[in-house]
């Protein structure tokens, strides 16, 4: 379960977002990152100067910023993954004026998934931003989805009892997962009632490309109090939805 620390050091956490945003977005500029973070000019300019120092971030001939040897993204990953949040920012803005929660777009990377574009809805009490945050897959609603479509030899070899030996208290058993998700894809989405963030539940639903495979996930992320099985068929519309809009726009565009 990963919650927020009890305190927070602004600094640190507007490097690591612009990390984030140099990997999976591409290059930027220093008044880009600053109007991206909210921030002085000359905040950002210090930050990247850091992140270049640390090897986390190149400066270009055009100035711009881009990310680094230390982020280890290949760049057709990365054009890829660019892409997909680029073509997907839009619809998750429509998405949270649908249902007025927060929602994402996450990608699978091993037995992890990732968050790579996240907007958040206005209401006080919401989740907050989880642009890229990291969870274990077989918890999260956007990674049970993935998992879900994967083949058996596959999901075997992520979730294998020598991989999970060092760590057997967060090991998944094989056999429950395996019923957890054939579920799953029968339901078409999947949920997370707090497994990953105590007092979070979310919904997710896979974006598939041109030739039906899953290659990301939208989620709805809202506070557990604001959550009910009422409120499910409207989420899960409103997810499908959004899906459709962005698989067919990846085709149009890949």
């Amino acid at each position: 379960m990963k919650n927020p620390p009890n305190y927070s050091i602004r600094s640190v956490d507007h490097a690591l977002q612009l990390a984030v945003m140099l990997q999976v977005e591409g290059p930027l500029s220093v008044g880009e990152a600053a109007a991206r973070l909210d921030v002085a000019a000359s905040t950002a300019h210090r930050l990247l100067a850091m992140l270049v120092y640390r090897d986390f971030a190149v400066q270009r001939e055009d100035r711009k910023y881009a990310a680094g040897p230390v982020l280890s993204l290949s760049a057709g990953s990365q054009s890829r993954t660019a892409l997909l949040r680029t073509v997907a920012m839009p619809h998750l803005a429509a998405l949270v004026d649908r249902v007025r929660e927060s929602a994402n777009l996450s990608v699978l990377s091993g037995d992890h998934v990732r968050f790579i574009g996240s907007v958040e809805c206005t209401q006080a009490l919401r989740v907050g931003n989880r642009e890229g945050m990291v969870f274990p897959a077989h918890l999260a609603s956007g990674g049970k989805i993935m998992l879900a479509e994967l083949p058996p030899e596959r999901l075997e070899a992520l979730y294998g009892d020598d991989r999970w030996a060092d760590r057997l208290d967060q090991r998944p058993a094989l056999a429950t997962l395996r019923r957890e998700l054939r579920t799953v894809r029968e339901r078409g989405f999947s949920i997370n009632a707090g497994k990953t963030e105590s007092g979070v539940t979310a919904v997710g639903r896979a974006v598939r490309d041109e030739h039906g495979r899953v290659e990301a996930a939208v989620s709805v992320s809202m506070p557990t109090a604001r959550f009910s099985r009422d409120r499910l068929p409207e989420i899960v519309a409103a997810l499908a939805l959004t899906a459709r809009d962005i698989e067919d726009q990846l085709c149009a565009v890949s």
